[in-house]
C-alpha cells in the first residue's frame, strides 16, 4: 500500500493579510498530480483542514472541491480533525462520504474503530484519531489527569485493543494531531497546552507501522515510522527555511517499508533581512529577495521616516517591518535629579534608549503631550524630591 501523508492545510488562512486561497488551491492540484504520478493508494490528512472552526465560505468551497476531486482519483482518503477544525462541521456528512471513499473522522467516540483498507498483502487498519480535548474527555473517558498525554494514551489503548483482536499480522497506520516530544514548533501553531502540559511521548506510538502526525508546521522525522508532514505552505516567517511537502510512505507485507519526501510547490519564497535602511536599499546581494515576501528588521539608531514606503520600492512584497526589542536595562533610565521638569525627564529617556537626542520636532511633540496631561497646560511641573517625578500641584493624572 502506498500512502501520501499530509496535514495542516489551514484552508482560509491568510499570511499577514495576503490571501492564500489561490496558493492552497495550487497545493490541492499538486496533491492530485502526486496521487496519479506516484500511484498513491491512500491519502491521509492528519488534522487542521480548516484554519478556523467557522471557515470562510470560500475555504469550504475549496475543501469541497478537493475532496470531490480526490474521491474521483485512484486514491482513497482518510481525514482526521485538528484543533483548528470544528469537529461537527468538518464531520458533517461523513457517513455519506464514506461511500465515496473519503473517510472523515472527527468524533472521539470513533477512536478504536479503524478504516480498514485492503491491499494485495491483506488489510491495513487506519486509525484516524481526531484532536482530543482533555477537558471534554476527562469525565467521559475517566482520565486520571486532564492532559493531552492522558487523552492520547487512552486513545492508543483503544487502538491497541482493536489491533490485538486482529492478530499479530495486522498492519497499522495511526493519524494523530498532537505536539510530540522531540519536535520543534513554529510561530504559527496555536498553543494546545492544558494545565501547562501539551507534549506527548513518542513511546505512545510504539509498535505502530506508521504514525502520520499533524499540528506542527515543519516536517519532522522523530522515528522512521513516526513523522510530521508539516503544513503545505509557510504560515509564519519562522518557517522561512522549511521545505514544505508531504511523505510518500510504502507498506509491504511486514509493515513499514520506506518513506520518501515529496516537495510541494513554493508560490512565493519568504525572506528575513536585517540591517540599516540605507544598506538594505543598496545591497546588491539582496536582489534575490526582491520578489519574496519579506520581513525586515531595521537596526538604525534612529527610526527612519517612511521606512516601509522606501522598502517597498525595492522589495514590493515587504509584509513586516520591525525593530530590535530593547532590553529591560535599556528601558530603565537613571533616576531623575530633583528639580528636573517632566519634559526634560522625557528627553532624557529618549536619549537613554536611543543613544541620541530627540529632534526639535520630537521635543515639541513631547512637550505638547506632557502639557495635555496637566490641569494647567502652561504648567510644567518640577520634580518633588519627596514624592518622586510627576507629582505636585497641577497634575491631573500623573506623569506620562
Amino acid at each position: 500500500m502506498r500512502i501520501l501523508h499530509t496535514s495542516d492545510w489551514h484552508l482560509g488562512r491568510s499570511f499577514h493579510r495576503e490571501d492564500l486561497l489561490g496558493h492552497q488551491g495550487a497545493f490541492v492540484d499538486h496533491l492530485l498530480e502526486v496521487v496519479e504520478h506516484e500511484e498513491v493508494d491512500v491519502l491521509v490528512v492528519a488534522g487542521d483542514v480548516y484554519d478556523r472552526a467557522l471557515p470562510h465560505v470560500d475555504a469550504v468551497a475549496l475543501a469541497d472541491e478537493a475532496f470531490a476531486r480526490l474521491a474521483a482519483s485512484r486514491a482513497q482518503v482518510v481525514v482526521s480533525s485538528g484543533n483548528h477544525d470544528s469537529a461537527r462541521r468538518l464531520g458533517f456528512g461523513s457517513r455519506l462520504m464514506d461511500a465515496a471513499g473519503v473517510f472523515v473522522r472527527t468524533d472521539a467516540s470513533s477512536v478504536g474503530t479503524p478504516v480498514v483498507l485492503p491491499d494485495r498483502h491483506g488489510d491495513v487498519a487506519i486509525h484516524a484519531i481526531p484532536y482530543l480535548d482533555p477537558s471534554a474527555l476527562h469525565e467521559p473517558w475517566a482520565l486520571g489527569r486532564r492532559s493531552h498525554e492522558a487523552a492520547l494514551a487512552e486513545a492508543m489503548r483503544r487502538v491497541r485493543a482493536d489491533l490485538a483482536a486482529r492478530g499479530p499480522s495486522a498492519r497499522s497506520v495511526v493519524l494523530a494531531h498532537a505536539f510530540v516530544a522531540g519536535a520543534t514548533p513554529s510561530e504559527s501553531e496555536r498553543d494546545i497546552s492544558v494545565g501547562g502540559v501539551s507534549r506527548v511521548a513518542t513511546s505512545l506510538f510504539d509498535g505502530i507501522d506508521y504514525t502520520a502526525l499533524g499540528h506542527l508546521h515543519g516536517p519532522h522525522v522523530l522515528d522512521e515510522r513516526l513523522r510530521y508532514s508539516g503544513s503545505p505552505l509557510a504560515y509564519s516567517f519562522s518557517e522561512a527555511e522549511q521545505v514544505k511537502g508531504s511523505w510518500l510512505v510504502d507498506l509491504d507485507a511486514a509493515g513499514f517499508a520506506s518513506a520518501t519526501w515529496v516537495e510541494a510547490p513554493v508560490p512565493r519564497r519568504l525572506a528575513r533581512i536585517s540591517g540599516a535602511l540605507e544598506e538594505l536599499l543598496a545591497d546588491p546581494a539582496l536582489t534575490c529577495h526582491e520578489d519574496d515576501w519579506v520581513q525586515v528588521t531595521l537596526t538604525d539608531a534612529r527610526r527612519p521616516l517612511r521606512a516601509m514606503e522606501l522598502l517597498r520600492r525595492r522589495f514590493p512584497h515587504t509584509l513586516v517591518l520591525q525593530f530590535p526589542t530593547p532590553t529591560v536595562d535599556a528601558l530603565t533610565p537613571p533616576r531623575p535629579v530633583p528639580g528636573t521638569s517632566d519634559h526634560d525627564i522625557a528627553l532624557d529617556f529618549v536619549r537613554h534608549v536611543r543613544g541620541s537626542d530627540a529632534t526639535p520636532g520630537e521635543a515639541t511633540l513631547l512637550r505638547e503631550a506632557i502639557d495635555a496631561c496637566c490641569h494647567d497646560p502652561d504648567l510644567d511641573v518640577l520634580v518633588d524630591a519627596s514624592v518622586g517625578p510627576g507629582a505636585g500641584p497641577g497634575r491631573a493624572g500623573g506623569a506620562p
